[in-house]
């Protein structure tokens, strides 16, 4: 069995926004101010049932504190970002790791907004839409190839500007290993 901290895959959670904040200089910042973006993450668990003709229904079940998981089964991840400011903010960028233990699910993740999403398969040293890796054949020949889900180790998720007073939505799925 295994295990999924919430509270772990939450602070695992990184932020890059330009300077949405207005600094100065020998003025200590108002925290409510520095909170313009508050963000969510939540997740939920896949589960299948059949109705009464036998078709496959898919439900999510929402997993709070310590959830229980098992190889196989399918979670989607659910980043709710608010802007709480007055201020538009501009050219938000959320990484979201890909956790431990999972896989993406290649083309689930989903944006809201006007956005880019983009994927890293090195560590998020590099992000890219469409993550690509050389591959050496039989005859010695190399060549690209689109990298496998199980390469994926985070997601970008990139908007030009979050309007004031304005929820954001990001989701992604992925599979215990």
């Amino acid at each position: 069995m295994k295990q999924i901290f919430m509270a772990g895959i939450a602070t695992s959670l990184l932020l890059t926004t330009t300077s949405f904040i207005t600094n100065v200089p020998g003025v200590a910042q108002n925290l409510e101010k520095q909170q313009a973006l508050k963000l969510l993450l939540s997740a939920e668990k896949q589960v299948l049932t059949k109705d009464q003709q036998g078709k496959q229904k898919v439900t999510w079940q929402t997993l709070k504190g310590q959830a229980t998981v098992q190889p196989k089964d399918i979670l989607r991840y659910t980043l709710t970002g608010e802007n709480r400011s007055d201020r538009p903010i501009k050219n938000l960028t959320l990484n979201q790791p890909i956790p431990q233990g999972m896989v993406y699910i290649l083309q689930s993740a989903n944006f809201t907004s006007n956005a880019k999403i983009t994927y890293s398969i090195d560590g998020a040293r590099s992000f890219v839409e469409n993550p690509t890796i050389k591959v050496t054949l039989a005859n010695g020949k190399v060549e690209t190839k689109p990298a496998p889900a199980s390469a994926y180790t985070h997601i970008r998720f990139s908007t030009p500007v979050l309007p004031a007073k304005t929820t954001l939505k990001a989701t992604y799925q992925t599979q215990v290993r």
